[in-house]
């Protein structure tokens, strides 16, 4: 019997009758609402047009979308482009069979690069300001946006981490995770037609105990990664309003760069693989050698903030 452990099986989102609410939807409108709100009082106090915040909004939700998107396809998945094109792009599969799968399989990694590339142009074009300083600002929301989407990964039972004793308080059992299930489908192992209501009688049902206790006690890495991206977010809101880090030109950016893809690197160690090129490159994961060169960058950028100002 294991009194600590978790059993994780929630509900797919917020069911308003004729519409579905998914918790990895919600998780991103909160990370985009917050970023907006937080970006707001930046420009505030910058005394820049509130007006150039709606474009620098649009710019970032597309470059982290996008960007996200490629970079899983890219890094993870690079078959999709020959095998089935159209679902690198839209939020649907047409091989084997045509299935809707909503915007899934993104990567942090791709977003960061795309997010930067985008802020250049927004930079030049729109608010006529060095990159650097752009990049301090929005970095701070970018961070906080993390924290969501890495809960949006836990309400999903996704990218969970390798299995663990159900005696540790943090082990986790999602009810619902890809690799138990692998082979097997709930409605045949539980002889009840309808998915959800077979994983809640999983999880509840003394009938499909056996079945409940073959499903492993897993790390929640998710609320690992969001625990160091509260962190990580923390350092930066305070670098920013209480500090004068924001004048050293791209001091905030390096740090987040460091700070984030640490966070990254070390809750790698316990994460069930994503795939990728790690077998190619082995010794590390493929989110800890695509993580390596944002911490090189990054201390690149703290070290020479210590010599630049913004004028």
């Amino acid at each position: 019997m294991h009194l600590l452990g978790i059993v994780w099986n929630p509900s797919e989102g917020i069911d308003l009758g004729f519409f579905m609410v998914r918790y990895y939807s919600l998780m991103f409108v909160i990370a985009f609402g917050l970023g907006w709100y937080i970006m707001k009082h930046i420009f505030q106090n910058e005394n820049e047009p509130i007006e150039k915040l709606d474009s620098l909004f649009i710019w970032t939700v597309i470059a982290t979308l996008l960007g996200a998107r490629l970079g899983h396809v890219l890094f993870y998945q690079p078959e999709l482009f020959s095998q089935d094109p159209i679902s690198v792009f839209l939020p649907f599969k047409t091989q084997p069979t045509f299935q809707f799968t909503g915007f899934s399989g993104l990567a942090s990694h791709g977003a960061a690069i795309s997010i930067i590339i985008f802020m250049y142009y927004f930079s030049k074009k729109i608010m006529k300001r060095p990159l650097l300083w752009v990049l301090d600002r929005v970095v701070i929301p970018v961070a906080s946006g993390a924290i969501f989407v890495r809960l949006g990964n836990f309400f999903n039972s996704e990218i969970y981490g390798h299995t663990t004793s159900g005696e540790n308080f943090y082990g986790v059992k999602f009810v619902r995770e890809d690799e138990f299930w692998a082979g097997r489908n709930v409605q045949d192992a539980t002889q009840i037609e309808d998915y959800n209501a077979a994983y809640k009688a999983i999880s509840t049902d003394p009938q499909f105990s056996d079945i409940l206790a073959a499903i492993p006690f897993r790390h929640p890495s998710q609320l690992y990664e969001a625990f160091g991206y509260v962190f990580v977010f923390l350092v930066l809101f305070y670098g920013y309003w209480k500090t004068d880090m924001k004048e050293k030109q791209g001091l905030l950016f390096g740090m987040f760069l460091v700070l984030l893809f640490t966070v990254r690197f070390i809750v790698e160690f316990v994460k069930e693989s994503q795939g990728g090129f790690e077998s190619a490159l082995g010794l590390l994961s493929t989110g800890q050698w695509l993580s390596i060169p944002f911490i090189i960058v990054g201390l690149f950028f703290i070290i020479r903030a210590k010599k630049e100002t913004y004028i």
